[in-house]
């Protein structure tokens, strides 16, 4: 049976999401996208302007790809609709608050609040690895100046004076999280598959030789030890994100369709 998909955003992630879905139509389909403007009538999916509309296609399935104040609008709506939610702005989570109120409505309505590895890998091992033993996690990002521009990091680092890397951040996921939202979702989803935001130690880089967003987990405990490196390339219209972060979402979307395949 077919999975009915719909979107929150119509921004860079969710167009390209439904470009990665398109060929799997068939088990995977979009049947509607929201977002604030109206739509031109030239999309290649119905664009609607309220939650209510959207779920009026009757999802199975609503993946919000539309930022952290999308999250805390909608998100809790749609689980409280019996929708489950497919989640790319995680690092909303580090907000105590929401993450409870999203958790209370998805336990009442049963339905499920998800989250993809996004730009990183190893989370399926980490998932593993807290229940076997887990100790320490150690979340580093590096990114081209580019990236960090318009967020905090231009008061922490001279972002044009620098010649070599810069750890300009040293601390914990939830802070991470929450400092910088556009940059720091995968320490966020590391944090929820192992150790919990306060345990999850993360180191925030600025690097202007880097080619491309390199994202580093290393883990330790009774289960062994995990050291995982992805460097990504860039979306090009949004270097703070890599291509693997909407195909990410993609692929949890068609396990959740696929017949046969991992969890």
């Amino acid at each position: 049976m077919a999975t009915r998909v719909a979107l929150i955003g119509w921004g860079a992630i969710g167009r390209r999401l439904h470009a990665v879905l398109a060929p799997h139509a068939p088990v995977a389909p979009v049947v509607a996208a929201l977002r604030r403007a109206p739509g031109s009538g030239s999309e290649p999916v119905p664009i609607v302007g309220t939650l209510e509309a959207l779920l009026a296609h009757r999802p199975d399935l609503v993946v919000e790809c539309a930022g952290h104040d999308a999250l805390r609008t909608h998100g809790a709506a749609v689980l409280a609709a019996g929708v489950d939610l497919l989640v790319a702005s995680v690092g909303a989570l580090a907000d105590d608050a929401l993450e409870a109120r999203l958790a209370e409505a998805a336990r009442a309505s049963g339905a499920r609040l998800q989250f993809p590895s996004g730009a990183v890998a190893g989370l399926d091992a980490l998932q593993a690895a807290r229940l076997a033993g887990l100790e320490s996690v150690d979340y580093t990002s590096t990114k081209a100046p580019a990236a960090w521009r318009g967020t905090e990091a231009e008061r922490l680092v001279d972002l044009d004076a620098l010649d070599a890397p810069r750890v300009f951040l040293d601390t914990d996921a939830r802070d991470a999280a929450l400092r910088f939202p556009q940059n720091a979702n995968v320490a966020a989803a590391i944090a929820l598959a192992g150790l919990g935001f306060e345990r999850t130690r993360v180191r925030l880089v600025a690097d202007p030789q880097a080619e491309g967003n390199r994202h580093r987990l290393r883990a330790r405990g009774g289960f062994g030890e995990l050291d995982v490196t992805v460097l990504g390339r860039v979306l090009a219209d949004n270097p703070k994100s890599s291509v693997l972060a909407p195909h990410s979402l993609a692929a949890a979307v068609l396990r959740r369709a696929a017949p046969l395949g991992p969890a």
